[in-house]
């Protein structure tokens, strides 16, 4: 799926969304990612929703969003609440859908001026 979104510039923004792959911009990133509404797009180190743990979501706090879009991969699954204590009990507040959603739901937040990440999964 391609999207076009309008954002500001320097400000990230999903571009196209294959499975297994997302564009940031241009450039494609395979595996489990974080996005932040600016910086640096990076690896999630997350082998996948099974091997999710608490570390996963806590490492998110230092992008200092106000929402995380947490994108579960093809398939819409619920984290357990207790993997994002951190994020929660920081006042964060955490959607979750499947990760073509996510991608869109970012952009539209993106373009809104939110302090968004997306913490992406791809399987």
């Amino acid at each position: 799926m391609k999207f076009q979104p309008e954002t500001a510039v320097g400000v990230n923004s999903i571009t196209r969304h294959e499975p297994g792959r997302v564009f940031v911009g241009s450039t494609p990133f395979e595996g489990a990612l974080v996005v932040p509404w600016v910086g640096t797009v990076q690896a999630w180190g997350v082998a996948g929703f099974d091997a999710l743990a608490p570390i996963h979501f806590a490492q998110l706090l230092q992008l200092k969003p106000e929402l995380v879009i947490f994108g579960s991969g093809q398939r819409l699954r619920f984290a357990h609440p207790s993997l994002m204590a951190s994020l929660i009990k920081a006042g964060i507040g955490v959607e979750t859908m499947d990760t073509a959603a996510a991608c869109r739901t970012y952009n539209v937040l993106v373009s809104e001026s939110r302090s968004v990440v997306a913490a992406l999964l791809q399987a």
